[in-house]
């Protein structure tokens, strides 16, 4: 098995149970003690698990009994951050790429732009971001310095969202912005609720760039809330599944395109 696939495996088998033996782990996939161990520190550094003695458990919106509160429309994250994982890996990998040592960047909620994290550590990044996944995922990293907006948590997505306006966001600029969407389309870049659209907007009037991280799977979708025009983005990063018309899409647009 693949070492995507495994790590497939290991998330779905957490959201079904919330804790995970490493015994039952052993069982459930062939692979080498010493694998599963770096599966699940991958795993754990990228903010989708904790490492708990005997196994790991599900953190953040996933987890069994994790506590109500407000909620946004579209996929949960938990169910998000499975899909196409390998090709998200990679975007991430790429876009971790056009960071520069001891810069500041603003990083969106989201199962791709979580796939930044192990790969910006040594950077030294200022980060503001809104997603408790990713404050995860930094902590443990010297040098990386984090700021959070204040505003409401909304677990099924794990991020905070002002829904009052700009009073609770820090004064803040960053060269860069890397968020996510949930469809790509000749209208723009959209998302299924409105109150991400708006806290989207305000981090990118804070950015100088704008940096778009997207499966190829997003790309056609024609309805939704538009966050902003595909012409306001100047970097999207993709995997190599996106079709010739999209690409055709975002040069008509002028849009520099970035294959993983």
């Amino acid at each position: 098995m693949h070492a995507s696939q495994r790590k497939d495996e290991i998330v779905a088998m957490l959201q079904k149970r919330g804790f995970l033996a490493f015994r039952d782990l052993e069982k459930a996939l062939s692979a080498s003690p010493a694998t599963l161990r770096r599966d699940l520190d991958q795993l754990a550094k990228g903010g989708l698990l904790a490492r708990v003695h005997g196994g790991a458990k599900l953190i953040g919106d996933g987890a069994k009994g994790a506590p109500s509160g407000p909620h946004l429309a579209g996929v949960p994250f938990s169910e998000n951050v499975t899909q196409h994982l390998a090709e998200k890996e990679a975007i991430g990998r790429a876009a971790a790429g056009l960071c520069t040592v001891g810069e500041a960047v603003m990083i969106d909620g989201g199962s791709t732009t979580l796939q930044m994290c192990p790969h910006v550590e040594g950077l030294n990044l200022q980060v503001l971001t809104n997603s408790l996944h990713i404050v995860n995922a930094l902590l443990g990293q010297p040098g990386t310095r984090l700021s959070v907006p204040g505003g409401a948590i909304f677990p099924e997505q794990n991020i905070i969202l002002s829904t009052g306006g700009d009073e609770l966001m820090p004064r803040f600029h960053a060269p860069k912005l890397f968020m996510g969407c949930a469809a790509v389309g000749p209208h723009g870049i959209m998302q299924a609720d409105v109150v991400l659209v708006a806290a989207e907007r305000r981090l990118i009037d804070r950015a100088e760039q704008i940096i778009l991280l997207v499966d190829s799977s997003k790309f056609g979708a024609s309805s939704g809330n538009v966050v902003c025009e595909l012409a306001d983005v100047d970097i999207v990063v993709t995997d190599s599944g996106i079709k010739a018309e999209h690409r055709a899409m975002l040069k008509e647009r002028k849009v520099r395109l970035i294959v993983a």
